[in-house]
């Protein structure tokens, strides 16, 4: 089934999708990989704010290339990275900060696919390879934070329209693609 859906996410909105439905994203988007959630456990941990509220959101495992000319930010590709890395730390994010939808490539493991399923939350696949189309999928740059961290580890908070093609490959009810 073909899906649109803008952000924020409602519990309702990703407890209707299923493993193979196809995802078209509208509204905002935060990149985060390795560094930046470790950097968002230690700020919950340490009660400190995070500069993002993703209660109802999506977190896209990439580290974007971004092109800076004058007062503008370009996104020149965004192709997922490996979101295994993530799982140490993905299952605490989506219970802490309420994440609906967390987007990369190759899957994600047992404790994550429990915590979709006990939080309302899902994995979106998007293909690998196809950096440029992700890119030509975002409308704007609305912000950056924690740029100490550098290009790719950055939180980029990213407006895109019809972001995809994204594949559910793990829905809220405990099904995934993926072997485990």
């Amino acid at each position: 089934m073909n899906v649109k859906l803008a952000t924020p996410l409602s519990e309702s909105d990703v407890r209707s999708l299923h493993v193979g439905d196809i995802v078209f994203l509208s509204g905002t988007i935060v990149t985060a990989r390795d560094a930046a959630h470790k950097r968002m456990i230690e700020s919950i941990r340490s009660s400190r704010p995070l500069p993002i509220n993703l209660k109802g959101g999506v977190i896209y495992h990439c580290g974007p290339i971004v092109k800076r000319e004058k007062d503008r930010l370009t996104i020149v590709s965004a192709g997922p990275t490996t979101s295994m890395r993530m799982e140490p730390f993905e299952p605490f994010i989506i219970e802490r900060l309420g994440v609906r939808m967390v987007i990369g490539k190759g899957g994600m493991g047992k404790e994550t696919v429990k915590a979709m399923k006990r939080h309302g939350a899902v994995y979106a696949a998007f293909p690998g390879g196809a950096g440029v189309l992700a890119a030509s999928k975002v409308s704007c740059v609305l912000r950056v934070e924690w740029e100490d961290l550098g290009m790719p580890e950055a939180l980029w908070v990213l407006k895109v329209e019809s972001f995809g093609p994204l594949v559910i490959a793990i829905d809220s009810h405990g099904e995934t693609l993926y072997r485990g």
